[in-house]
């Protein structure tokens, strides 16, 4: 399967709304879900940290990744950004191919 399911988190809501809306408007997502905030406990130079974070899921594809990526390093505040993408297994149909559509380079 070609979709991938991205998560990224960030560390506010504005940074979050900001990414998610230059993802879709560079046709690099098709869809990004901002969950609310949640905590997140990691470890960060050797050092136990926790901070407040919005989870970002966004859907694309395998062949924006590459460049959703670069788009995300690019915008994130964070010196090293959560990019963690997974294959689904399965899906509807219709979406997915929403999905696809969405994605697709403007020419």
């Amino acid at each position: 399967m070609d979709v991938r399911l991205v998560f990224c988190t960030c560390p506010d809501e504005q940074t979050a709304q900001a990414l998610a809306h230059h993802l879709v408007e560079q046709r690099l997502a098709a869809c990004v879900n901002l969950l609310p905030a949640m905590r997140s406990v990691y470890r960060w130079q050797e050092q136990i940290e926790q901070a407040e974070e919005i989870q970002l899921v966004i859907k694309t594809c395998a062949d924006r990744l590459d460049a959703l990526s670069a788009a995300i390093r690019l915008h994130h505040p964070y010196e090293l950004p959560e990019i963690v993408a997974i294959s689904p297994s399965a899906g509807l149909p219709a979406y997915l191919d929403w999905i696809r559509a969405q994605t697709r380079e403007e020419t």
